[in-house]
């Protein structure tokens, strides 16, 4: 069954745009310069010092994250997904035994946010949001190999697949 679906699917690169990248840097830099300007430039006690301490290094590792993030691109071959970049991880398709797609809301109405796609198998995990160039492509993908592997997803998961218009059988499912 995966010869017929790499047919389908080939070999492709997929990576984080630096317009998708924007908001986090310029969240990261919102946090990190005005924690470490008062840090450096303002005379404040030792409580301040570890609050406002702990605000820099907290937005600079989301900044470090967010340049290591997109620095780094995934290419999906026949037998799995691999990073490249400063992160390198592999993923092969026959060792696939966890999925979860999460949708995350920043509205009430739920008609603004992101998708979350988390993988694992093989000893290691890989998770991807849906900035990613062809995320649709790649949950599609990881979906097919979760179905010939008949992993049980989650009800949230079967749901958040149901709204990128992917099907998964229901005999599949942990509910």
């Amino acid at each position: 069954m995966d010869q017929r679906i790499d047919a389908v699917y080939g070999s492709s690169r997929h990576a984080y745009p630096a317009s998708a990248m924007v908001g986090d840097y310029l969240r990261a830099a919102a946090g990190l310069v005005p924690s470490a300007a008062l840090l450096v430039g303002a005379s404040v006690g030792g409580v301040a010092t570890v609050i406002l301490g702990s605000f820099a290094a907290i937005f600079a590792i989301f900044g470090l994250r967010t340049v290591l993030r997109h620095g780094t691109s995934l290419e999906m071959t026949e037998t799995g997904l691999r990073t490249h970049g400063m992160s390198r991880r592999r993923l092969a398709w026959a060792d696939l035994d966890r999925m979860k797609l999460a949708y995350y809301s920043t509205r009430r109405d739920r008609k603004a946010g992101w998708m979350q796609l988390e993988l694992g198998g093989g000893g290691g995990k890989l998770g991807l949001d849906s900035r990613i160039d062809g995320f649709d492509r790649l949950v599609r993908r990881a979906a097919e190999a979760a179905r010939a592997r008949r992993l049980a997803l989650s009800d949230a998961t079967v749901a958040n697949l149901d709204a990128l218009g992917i099907r998964v059988p229901e005999t599949g499912t942990g509910r």
